[in-house]
């Protein structure tokens, strides 16, 4: 079933509207924990440059990829190899391979303890500069839509910003191989993001559906060059469940087109290490009481998700 129900939202009534923008975009949310932006400003030419890098690298042989593929750092840097990430509860691994960036610290931040070092493969000389351009152009583009959110729930207009300064945020490099006949598992089995919100690139291509909250399984259809962000658990804990982090999957193609990889690039926007998720007082009344009476830290509530998906 297409999501006719999802229209695209201009950043140009954003820009004309703010208030008009926020409530359109808030009621998204609330309804579906999805939105789709178009007009977003992002630079097309930066955006292919970053999707050839990420398919020049996935073309390198496995034994190369997996040099940078760091043992015992919970996936948060470098490759992860085929087979390795699977949706919280699932007993089937997702079938894909990634490749993480974050954000880049000046020597002895105080993050640096629980923020790695990015790597960088030298088998494709741009990568570094195409792949982290994206990466600071989507961190531009999230702090944008974070005003909108803050506004919609009647929060300063520089709630976010403070709250996600210096955030633990990953761009991930995805990459699903084609599906081979009658295939052990799907390429992204049901689950919910773990973060603030997401920014997806590539959602053109068929197979991403959401949950609805009738229990239908919805088509994201994104027009070409849109933006798709969701809410994830670290908002929906935060706001009460006003925003829900929405359960969403990626199928497995139609027999046509199984011999096709896919290609995305989500980037996970993430609060600070040390923010304290705390329920806002403005999300909780007599009829929607407290579901998270106690806080907790971004940074632990990320390790706890880290083991739940067998990445730590």
């Amino acid at each position: 079933m297409a999501l006719n129900a999802l229209p695209a939202l201009s950043m140009n009534t954003r820009r004309a509207d703010p208030a008009a923008f926020a409530k359109a975009m808030g009621e998204s949310y609330a309804r579906y924990g999805f939105a789709i932006v178009s007009d977003h400003g992002l630079d097309p030419a930066l955006i292919a440059r970053a999707q050839q890098a990420t398919k020049d690298f996935f073309a390198l042989p496995d034994a190369v990829k997996r040099r940078y593929h760091v043992q015992g750092g919970a996936g948060q840097r470098g490759y992860v190899p085929f087979g390795m990430e699977a949706a919280k509860g699932a007993d089937k691994v997702d079938l894909k391979e990634f490749w993480h960036v974050g954000r880049e610290l000046t020597e002895g931040h105080r993050y640096r303890p629980v923020m790695p070092h990015n790597l960088w493969p030298s088998e494709v000389s741009t990568f570094r500069d195409d792949v982290y351009g994206l990466y600071t152009a989507l961190d531009t583009l999230g702090q944008e839509l974070l005003v909108s959110i803050a506004a919609f729930l009647n929060l300063p207009a520089d709630y976010f910003a403070q709250a996600t300064r210096d955030g633990n945020s990953v761009l991930r490099l995805l990459h699903y191989p084609p599906t081979p006949p009658n295939p052990e598992g799907v390429r992204a089995e049901a689950h919910e993001d773990i973060n603030t919100i997401t920014l997806l690139l590539g959602a053109e291509e068929a197979g991403l559906q959401l949950l609805t909250r009738e229990g239908q399984w919805l088509d994201v259809n994104p027009p070409e060059g849109a933006v798709v962000v969701n809410i994830g658990d670290m908002l929906q804990r935060l706001t009460n469940d006003k925003l829900p982090s929405t359960t969403h999957r990626v199928v497995n193609p139609a027999p046509e087109r199984a011999h096709l990889p896919r290609y995305s690039i989500p980037f996970f926007l993430h609060f600070a290490p040390d923010f304290l998720i705390e329920t806002l007082p403005g999300c909780v009344d007599a009829d929607h009481p407290n579901r998270y009476p106690e806080p907790i830290t971004a940074q632990d509530f990320l390790y706890q998700r880290l083991r739940e998906i067998r990445l730590a």
